[in-house]
């Protein structure tokens, strides 16, 4: 069991990503061939696609936080000791925890209203919640991924090891 745990902490992400990304090109391919071909194109295919694009920003902010790859300025980075370092990466993941904390609550009461109203989607028809659900499902993960960001920081603080910074997209 915690071989599959270990794998899902690891790949969550990337998993919902794919299966999001799929759902998005393939749902956007056959609406392209249906309107160029067919001459006929469908609301309902447009849905899809938006909140298929609405899951992968969330979901792929949560990678983010957990790959360290959010866009920052870190030139001051390479001129502090790496105490200091590991102490402002810890001050940075607490104020996005609060934020993402008070962006959880918010997003959250959306979902409970559409809940208590029963708004459905005008193409599909069905529950608006589903969709609305991808803010708060988005910083949930937010809010794990920087809790074991903090946990990661603070055992490295601690045995002196030089802080995690993420892979570099350029160097």
């Amino acid at each position: 069991m915690t071989t599959f745990l270990q794998s899902l902490n690891r790949n969550a992400e990337r998993w919902l990503l794919l299966v999001f990304y799929v759902m998005l090109v393939g749902t956007m391919f056959i609406e392209v061939i249906r309107r160029e071909v067919f001459s006929y194109s469908s609301i309902w295919g447009e849905e899809i696609v938006r909140y298929s694009f609405i899951y992968l920003a969330w979901i792929g902010a949560a990678s983010a936080v957990k790959e360290r790859g959010h866009i920052r300025i870190d030139v001051i980075m390479n001129y502090v000791p790496h105490t200091l370092k590991t102490l402002l990466y810890i001050l940075g993941d607490i104020v996005m925890f609060v934020v993402a904390c008070v962006a959880l609550y918010w997003s959250w009461e959306a979902v409970h209203v559409s809940w208590t109203f029963g708004s459905v989607t005008h193409g599909l028809r069905i529950s608006q919640v589903f969709f609305l659900f991808a803010v708060p499902f988005g910083f949930a993960l937010v809010i794990l991924r920087l809790v074991q960001s903090f946990l990661r920081d603070l055992s490295d603080l601690r045995n002196g090891r030089p802080v995690y910074e993420g892979d570099k997209l350029f160097d």
